[in-house]
């Protein structure tokens, strides 16, 4: 980890040097959603503004919702405010952004690889994310950088860094993640969701801000109904969730798939919605066309502030946004943390579900048979015993915390705005 980090903080190094060579770079794609057929004109005319806010980070959606929590309140705030997303090439973050009116440019960036011929073509993305971004920033005026996390954030604000403009970073996960861990050296205010947090940052000279995980606006007035008519889910059953985030979870698809037999079992009073991610959805609907028990596939679904308070039950993984939206429709939960991470951070994240009382943790064990039979020696008391599920609801109560995004917003706009 420390060889990582010195190596990419080594790119700094590198822009200045580019900065002086900039007149020996070639043209470069920059790629941006076209709205209209006057789409440069309208990136011209939207980036240059006495207050423009980019959000730069991507890969998941857990570095990308927050952002956009945060950038509604600001409209909501200061409606003349202009909002810019840097956001990587990944599919997953233009779908989600496709679903808001906010402005976007997709950087070329690659993740950070120590193998040779990777790390060419990581130095050579970064440094033509570097020019892209550079480019648009450059015609805004009093601009604030916002760096979320994922490898995408890095040159946005290492530009940002160079031209002295504000940065700000918001970091959900108890465990900052590499790309955080650069940015926060540079920031003037941090944002974090849990107080354990506050530990990995003593050294910057920044603020931090212990205020919750940013959540989209429809969090606000939840409409469970909605979902109930949208999905054409039936109104006397409960619904039994499973996601596996916004990209999906093989392994969670592969352990609810195995227990289909067993679910069958509450057809009379339960139904399923499952979120396969994309990449799976064709498998896991094949797994499904036997299956008794009333489902929904989907392979990804936006509207879930809704679904999450339709829902009586969720499994799932736990990232830093599952598992605060969680707690925002008070939906008892059974957590399948990811569990490649090195430092472990979604167990960490389900931990303070479960100290609440309001969760439990299931360990994909990546063995299939093993996985599936802890996790229904957890699930099948709970779908038997709605006194329980009941308790879980109550206990959220003590954790539950919808105000994030519009506390970040307001700091953004009182104290790095003019900066």
């Amino acid at each position: 980890m420390a060889n990582i980090t010195i190596a990419l903080l080594q790119l700094d190094r590198w822009v200045s040097f580019l900065r002086k060579q900039e007149s020996s770079f070639s043209k470069v794609w920059i790629p941006h959603q076209v709205r209209n057929d006057n789409s440069s004109t309208q990136m011209r005319q939207n980036t240059i503004s006495n207050k423009t806010f980019f959000f730069a980070g991507g890969g998941t959606g857990g570095h990308i919702y927050p952002a956009i929590a945060v950038a509604e309140k600001i409209i909501e705030l200061q409606p003349n405010s202009k909002i810019h997303f840097f956001i990587s090439s990944s599919k997953i973050d233009s779908k989600i952004l496709e679903q808001t009116d906010f402005e976007y440019t997709c950087l070329p960036a690659l993740r950070f690889s120590i193998k040779p011929n990777k790390l060419f073509c990581f130095v050579k993305s970064f440094f033509k994310s570097y020019k892209i971004a550079k480019q648009i920033i450059s015609k805004a005026e009093k601009s604030v950088v916002i760096g979320t996390g994922g490898f995408v954030a890095v040159p946005v604000c290492v530009v940002a860094r160079k031209m002295k403009i504000p940065i700000a970073a918001i970091n959900v996960d108890i465990v900052p993640g590499r790309a955080n861990k650069i940015i926060c050296r540079w920031a003037n205010e941090i944002f974090v969701q849990f107080e354990d947090t506050k530990k990995y940052f003593v050294k910057n000279a920044a603020t931090v801000n212990v205020f919750g995980c940013p959540l989209r606006s429809g969090f606000d007035n939840p409409q469970a109904n909605k979902a109930f008519e949208q999905l054409k889910l039936e109104k006397n059953k409960k619904i039994l969730l499973v996601t596996g985030a916004s990209s999906g979870a093989v392994n969670v698809n592969k352990i609810i798939c195995s227990l289909l037999e067993k679910l069958n079992g509450f057809a009379v009073n339960w139904q399923i919605v499952h979120l396969t991610g994309r990449a799976d959805f064709e498998n896991v609907n094949a797994k499904y066309i036997d299956a008794e028990i009333n489902y929904k596939l989907l392979d990804y679904y936006d509207n879930m502030p809704d679904l999450l308070n339709a829902a009586a039950l969720v499994i799932g993984r736990s990232g830093a946004v599952s598992v605060a939206e969680y707690a925002a429709a008070v939906l008892p939960a059974i957590c399948i943390p990811y569990p490649y991470h090195k430092d472990k951070h979604q167990y960490l994240n389900a931990a303070k579900l479960v100290e609440a009382g309001a969760a439990v943790i299931v360990d994909d064990l990546a063995i299939d048979a093993n996985s599936a039979e802890f996790l229904w020696l957890k699930l099948n008391p709970l779908m038997e015993n709605q006194n329980q599920l009941q308790q879980m609801k109550t206990n959220y109560a003590a954790i539950a915390n919808t105000n994030a995004a519009l506390q970040i917003a307001e700091n953004l706009l009182g104290n790095l705005c003019c900066s």
